[in-house]
């Protein structure tokens, strides 16, 4: 048995765990206060939430050593408890943290193998690298070859990092457009696809309008955050000629899944997550346009910039193995226990490392798309 903490906040851990879990032979339990993703096959703990109020701002951290852990809080009590309960009765042979300093610990502390995500940005400080000496095996969902993604890292958590790829809910696509390129295809205008999260900090209907105002050439659709939020939108990825998004792994996942050229707005996060991913991806070959802000940027521009890139050029951000790749190294830590890393690298080739293989066969994650169809 492998738990997986996921965390509640934006829905990118989630898919991010049912698309690994689909891939994995052992059975896995979910751990989280999100509801049970669709598709998930095994069995879901639910967690009480460690953030209502009343929480003493003042002891959330610890003095800087750890992340979220508010003095005299009930939901974090019961929180850890749940958690700890199920380790002693389930006996896991692995935990896997996506993401939570505090959880990583707790499962070292009962003597289980941990395997932690990495997420952009500089994870240098005192709580990230507690988190990470306690973890057997440190993940992230980029290619190896995007350099600068992760700062901080000391040499023996280096030693411990496997990079495995963009990982998407949706197969990769064939080829570049799954229509013509607007300039050979006059009868419409150029379509843009505006992505939303839900961790804030989205465009609004308002930013919109004035974008249509600038680029009145193109026909503009916006989905995502609360009011507009579309459950499966792949279909209209595949239609749109030009991505909008901001710098979350899991819309630029998609985004690259789909291999369409895309505009990016890197927003504020912690560790700068978000501009770490805009800036290697402006320095690197993959088709993304960086741009500061929606509402300065010079929409005609920009777009049209992106148009030119070719959306196929994602690949190497994205090969639909990513979920393969992480769900291999985290059987070989549990298979292993604290000494399997190793084997963990072994068994996840990074991206990139043998392109001119032949995609293994797609095979369906739960219920939806498959994770494994290369183009």
């Amino acid at each position: 048995m492998i738990g997986y903490y996921v965390h509640h906040v934006g829905q990118g851990h989630a898919v991010r765990a049912t698309a690994i879990a689909a891939q994995l032979d052992e059975p896995v339990t979910g751990l989280s206060s999100l509801p049970r993703p669709a598709g998930w096959r095994g069995p879901w703990v639910q967690l009480p939430l460690d953030d209502t109020e009343p929480v003493d701002r003042a002891t959330t951290d610890a003095d800087g050593r750890l992340h979220w852990v508010p003095l005299r809080h009930e939901g974090l009590r019961r929180r850890m408890a749940r958690i700890a309960s199920w380790i002693n009765r389930a006996g896991p042979t692995a935990v896997v943290s996506d993401v939570s300093i505090e959880v990583a610990l707790l499962a070292r502390l009962h003597g289980v193998p941990v395997v932690s995500f990495a997420l952009p940005g500089r994870r240098d400080d005192e709580a990230h690298r507690l988190g990470f000496a306690a973890s057997s095996l440190i993940l992230s969902a980029w290619p190896a070859g995007a350099a600068g993604m992760l700062e901080g890292l000391d040499d023996a958590a280096r030693s411990r990092h496997l990079p495995v790829g963009a990982i998407s809910r949706f197969a990769t696509a064939a080829g570049r457009h799954a229509q013509p390129h607007p300039t050979t295809a006059p009868k419409r205008r150029p379509r843009v696809l505006v992505l939303n999260g839900r961790g804030g900090g989205g465009v609004s209907d308002e930013s919109l309008e004035r974008a249509r105002r600038v680029a009145p050439g193109w026909d503009w659709t916006l989905v995502g955050g609360d009011a507009s939020w579309v459950d499966d939108p792949w279909p209209l990825l595949r239609r749109t000629d030009v991505v909008v998004t901001h710098a979350g792994q899991g819309a630029i996942a998609d985004v690259s899944a789909a291999r369409r050229p895309a505009v990016v707005i890197p927003q504020r996060r912690p560790h700068d997550e978000q501009r770490h991913t805009a800036a290697v991806l402006e320095a690197g070959a993959w088709p993304a346009v960086v741009a500061e802000s929606f509402d300065s940027a010079d929409w005609g521009e920009l777009l049209t910039q992106a148009c030119e890139s070719d959306g196929s050029a994602w690949r190497s951000w994205n090969d639909g193995r990513g979920a393969s790749r992480a769900a291999a190294a985290i059987a070989a830590v549990s298979a292993g226990g604290a000494g399997a890393t190793s084997g963990a690298g072994a068994a996840a080739e990074p991206l990139g490392a043998r392109a001119s293989d032949t995609p293994p066969p797609a095979t369906a994650a739960g219920d939806g798309p498959s994770l494994e169809l290369a183009s």
